[in-house]
């Protein structure tokens, strides 16, 4: 494809609200910011003004930026036993975990500064013309796919749990049951909030109407978020985790966050594992690939990951001595062996865009008459190791979500990045395998069938040869094999930019209800 620019990301009007911005003539952060305001209403489980997330940031001949905007424990943490914090069990069919929501389960949030601050650093456009497509179809409703349907089904006792949610996020078709496959949900008090936002700024969201009722509403019953919290927040700017591979430099999400600082960590160790002169699926593919997968999660313990500082966890990981205890173990010796969405965006002119949201799966408290769904940060498992109510107060969190831009020394630019909770990290280093190693197109190498190893368990999509995953099999305490692509595998939506050809390649992951469109 060749054009003004293109786009991969979780659902149709994601996309089509960057690929409206593109055809305007906005560049490639105006149309990730349209998209982000879009996934609002499209995705709505998975997307929010009240979560968090990242962007990982290429202006053209610049240097890559990292924009910070995850959310922030709160500065005060109330007793226990005063909190509004209650247990969701989240059906996934084959599995099922337990989940908490309720106001002391929201994280300060900040998905709307970071709106804000990028679109001053990058944006060509008024906002007031990127959040249009958002607020239209806001107003207008989306259908809801399969996918989205899905994601309602798993968390459905959040959305349930409360009258204001049940109204907001009820099928018309079944009063009483969440939208469902074809429901239109439409989101008007949204549209309202954007457009105020686009009018007024930021302060309205962290110091004026917004920010006060959502602080009296947590002081009032049970949360821990203030206003003091609100008005102190501030996105960061970092540089990029960078490290070079297969040809190409890799950038990815720095420390506090954990997800690209194990994406790096793999990469490394895989240096020395030849797998370019391996093929895909082949025994040896499969045994160094679940090797690296089981020496990161065992660096990430030795290396008191989530106890120490991220820049000194990230010196001592990358640590050529300590990488060698690692290298040496991948190559010939197999034995040793939740919710988020990504857009990514490259435009004609070569900026880039990866960016990854997520609002949990939503505390089921939504701010009165913002058709704002606050995050559930502070009741997520994976990034609360210490135990819930256990927190560091005013600390920026740490996620697994690992946006990433790759530069080729061929003139190749790719945004990609997941969703998938602890599975993002492995999704997205595949997918780099894949390209960079095995030489399959950006298409081929999402397509693919992937693995993920973690606590003795080997998850495999079917696809595989037969005989190399025995070989896999034997390695591992345990062996799983889905049988057929599955959301578990995280959704690694991708856009590619060839600058020689000026041709673009994309492709959004059909594990996540993927989509990619051309400008």
């Amino acid at each position: 494809m060749s054009g003004k620019g293109c786009v991969s990301a979780g659902h149709s009007a994601t996309a089509e609200a960057a690929q409206i911005i593109l055809q305007e003539g906005g560049n490639a952060f105006d149309a990730a910011l349209a998209a982000l305001c879009a996934s609002c209403v499209a995705e709505p489980v998975l997307s929010s003004l009240g979560g968090g997330g990242f962007l990982l940031a290429r202006k053209a001949s610049q240097a890559p930026v990292l924009y910070d905007f995850f959310s922030q424990t709160p500065k005060v943490r109330r007793p226990k036993d005063e909190g509004d914090f209650f247990p969701i069990l989240a059906d996934f069919g084959e599995a099922q975990q337990e989940f908490h929501a309720g106001k002391a389960s929201i994280a300060t949030p900040g998905v709307a500064k970071g709106v804000f601050e990028v679109h001053a650093d990058l944006g060509s456009m008024p906002l007031s013309e990127i959040v249009q497509p958002a607020t239209k179809l806001a107003r207008e409703g989306v259908r809801v796919n399969r996918f989205q349907a899905y994601i309602f089904e798993i968390v459905g006792g959040i959305y349930k749990s409360n009258e204001t949610c049940r109204k907001i996020y009820q099928s018309q078709k079944k009063p009483g049951e969440l939208v469902g496959e074809g429901d239109l949900f439409a989101l008007p008090d949204f549209a309202n909030t954007l457009e105020a936002l686009a009018q007024e700024g930021a302060d309205l969201f962290y110091q004026g109407e917004i920010a006060r009722k959502l602080s009296d509403d947590c002081a009032a019953n049970g949360g821990h978020l203030t206003l003091a919290d609100m008005e102190a927040y501030q996105v960061e700017r970092r540089i990029p985790l960078a490290v070079s591979y297969g040809g190409a430099e890799i950038y990815t999400n720095p420390p506090p966050s954990t997800g690209g600082l194990l994406i790096a960590f793999a990469l490394e160790i895989l240096k020395k594992a030849e797998l370019d002169k391996t093929s895909f699926g082949s025994q040896e593919h499969l045994e160094r690939l679940s090797a690296a997968m089981a020496l990161t999660n065992k660096a990430r313990i030795d290396s008191n990951l989530h106890e120490q500082d991220g820049g000194e966890v990230a010196n001592a990981l990358l640590d050529p001595a300590f990488l060698s205890l690692y290298a040496a173990q991948v190559k010939g010796r197999p034995e040793a062996l939740r919710g988020t969405t990504h857009i990514s965006v490259i435009d004609a002119e070569g900026n880039a865009a990866s960016l990854t949201v997520s609002n949990g799966e939503g505390a089921a408290y939504m701010v009165p008459g913002t058709g704002v769904m606050m995050n559930n940060m502070l009741g997520e498992e994976d990034i609360n190791p210490h135990g819930f109510n256990q927190w560091p107060e005013d600390t920026r969190m740490c996620s697994m979500m690992s946006p990433s831009l790759v530069f080729q020394d061929k003139g190749e630019i790719i945004a990609l990045g997941s969703g998938g909770s602890n599975r993002i990290r492995t999704a997205i280093l595949q997918v780099l395998l894949n390209h960079l190693d095995f030489g399959l197109n950006l298409e081929e190498s999402v397509i693919a069938p992937r693995l993920h190893f973690e606590r003795g368990l080997l998850n495999a999509e079917t696809g595989f040869a037969e005989d190399a995953l025995t070989t896999a099999k034997e390695a591992v305490a345990d062996f799983k094999l889905w049988g057929d692509k599955n959301l578990f595998f995280g959704g690694v939506h991708s856009v590619a930019f060839d600058t020689n050809s000026k041709r673009f390649s994309g492709i959004g992951d059909p594990r996540r209800g993927g989509v990619s469109l051309s400008a």
